[in-house]
């Protein structure tokens, strides 16, 4: 068995890093972009009014002071007079300013009759104008690699980027196998179960970015094992659950190794999830990247938080690195742990964290109440409430 983190720097060892593609930017969100981006304008692109008031020169601003209204501006429409002395013209929120050195006094401040106005509040020190330039300048970049969020997409539009480079999606294949199993809304066998975990990884890697392919269930014979990795032919990433162990019906090992499948590694110390393999399958089988998950749901889900989702990232282009931790406050005494790292669900809220008291790999519905995985090192010593504990968000 290797460490977990032994097991995260062969995994991204064995990560390709896929290439890029163009995309309308109505169609970016969420994706990583894979080059940066300069802007072709600057933001705003003229001085512009930043309230509804009135444009006057600079120096003239005073209590008292009376102006002739001349003119208009409104967005989208300058004003191209000329402004003298005690003139001044009407402006919009978002209105281009004339050249020259001007203040846009608030309309709540003056009192107007016809054309004229008096400033009749104190207008304070703001000249409510957005320097042109103010947001940003023509190639100003956005920095790659980033997953493009709304507010990356409206400065995108604003820097008028009509199409964005992003990262190629990870084609990734999953493959169930086991005899036990059928699809969902299939109607079980009296010895079947249905095949939860298969969809529970396209969820979350897909979430990530992915682009995941449910192949049919792998039935545990060599030929239909054979069949479904053919039919993951093309993927960057082919994902097996199940089959991992070394049991009499576990022939995933085998069968690749007859493949030619390269294996990087087998076994983790962690729980849940020890029996994990990975490697690379040969050439004339596509070459993909090869990770095998071991069978139980839990262990299944939680080897995906540990070691898909970075990888998924990573093959992106994002940096390839292990999870985030965070820090929370027991709720209850915590056991010590064995030799193996334990990932325990949990529940955070409010900077307190309670683990649950069933952790068996088996139970779905403890899984889907947890928002955290506890992470309990090796040969950890028991913790009372009141203690802090890592966790990652699941």
């Amino acid at each position: 068995m290797i460490p977990v983190a032994d097991a995260l720097a062969h995994l991204f060892a064995l990560t390709p890093r896929l290439g890029s593609e163009t995309l309308p930017l109505v169609q970016a969100a969420g994706r990583v972009l894979a080059e940066d981006v300069a802007a072709k304008r600057t933001q705003p692109p003229f001085a512009a009014s930043a309230m509804d008031g009135y444009a006057v020169h600079r120096d003239e601003v005073a209590i008292a002071a009376s102006f002739t209204v001349v003119g208009e501006a409104a967005a989208g429409q300058r004003f191209d007079g000329t402004i003298g002395a005690g003139e001044a013209i009407r402006i919009f929120t978002g209105a281009p300013l004339p050249d020259g050195d001007f203040f846009v006094v608030i309309q709540e401040d003056v009192d107007r009759s016809a054309d004229t106005f008096t400033i009749a509040r104190d207008p304070g020190a703001n000249d409510n104008i957005r320097p042109a330039g103010g947001d940003f300048t023509k190639g100003t970049v956005l920095s790659a690699p980033r997953i493009l969020t709304p507010a990356d997409i409206a400065i995108l539009a604003a820097m008028n980027i009509a199409e964005v480079p992003v990262a190629k999606r990870p084609d990734v294949a999953l493959i169930s196998t086991g005899n036990e199993l059928v699809m969902p809304g299939e109607t079980p066998g009296p010895d079947q179960i249905i095949a939860s975990n298969t969809f529970g990884l396209k969820a979350m890697l897909d979430q990530h970015g992915a682009h995941c392919r449910i192949l049919p269930i792998a039935r545990d014979d060599v030929d239909s094992l054979k069949m479904a990795f053919e039919l993951a032919q093309g993927a960057d990433l082919v994902i097996t659950i199940g089959g991992a162990s070394v049991g009499d019906h576990d022939l995933v090992a085998p069968v690749l190794a007859d493949l030619g499948t390269e294996r990087s590694f087998y076994k983790i110390a962690m729980r849940p999830g020890k029996p994990l393999m990975a490697g690379q399958m040969a050439a004339d089988h596509g070459g993909a990247m090869m990770v095998g998950l071991p069978g139980n749901p839990v262990s299944a889900m939680v080897c995906g938080a540990i070691f898909l989702q970075p990888v998924v990232r990573a093959m992106q282009g994002l940096p390839a690195e292990s999870q985030p931790r965070k820090t929370a406050t027991l709720t209850a005494d915590l056991r010590s742990n064995g030799p193996r790292e334990h990932y325990m669900r949990g529940h955070v809220a409010n900077g307190n964290i309670t683990v649950f008291d069933r952790q068996d790999s088996s139970l779905l519905s403890v899984l889907a109440a947890a928002n955290a995985l506890v992470v309990c090192p090796p040969n950890s010593d028991a913790k009372s409430a009141g203690s802090t504990v890592e966790y990652i968000e699941f």
